[in-house]
């Protein structure tokens, strides 16, 4: 969890220095200003819950890989928004599901996670990652994931 929230400061950091407005600032600001355990507890997600809710059609899981890592290997529930497309992309999101930022161990879905909550979203990353949830859906348990999503 250090090294998640090491990279997010040092990633929000970077975001922020290149086109950063006063608003953003503020926003980023008074978020971390609020920061609390609760948020702590509320960010990530785990497997079975997420698969849950997307079975619920209550969440929209975004993989936010470059688009050469998602070609390479992918799940063909998620939608495709690389991160350094979600600013100009995130129009493409329902603010009535929860969304899920993934990525193959959680570092850049965190970060995205961060930038869609300041966006007003209600958002959460994928805990284990992808490499987590592949381990996870195999054979029957993706048989049976598959199916109760059709």
């Amino acid at each position: 969890m250090k090294k998640v929230i090491l990279a997010l400061m040092i990633s929000s950091s970077f975001y922020f220095a290149q086109e950063t407005t006063k608003s953003e600032l503020t926003e980023l600001s008074d978020y971390l200003i609020n920061y609390n355990y609760q948020e702590v507890a509320e960010m990530g997600i785990g497997i079975e819950e997420m698969l849950q809710l997307v079975k619920d059609k209550k969440a929209e899981v975004i993989d936010i890989r470059f688009i050469e890592e998602n070609k390479t290997w992918s799940f063909g529930f998620m939608k495709l928004i690389p991160i350094n497309e979600l600013p100009n992309r995130i129009n493409e999101l329902d603010k009535e599901k929860i969304i899920i930022t993934v990525c193959p161990h959680s570092t850049r879905s965190a970060l995205a996670r961060h930038f869609l909550t300041l966006k007003g979203f209600k958002s959460k990353f994928l805990s284990e990652g992808l490499t987590g949830l592949a381990e996870y859906l195999r054979g029957g348990k993706a048989k049976n994931f598959f199916n109760s999503i059709k």
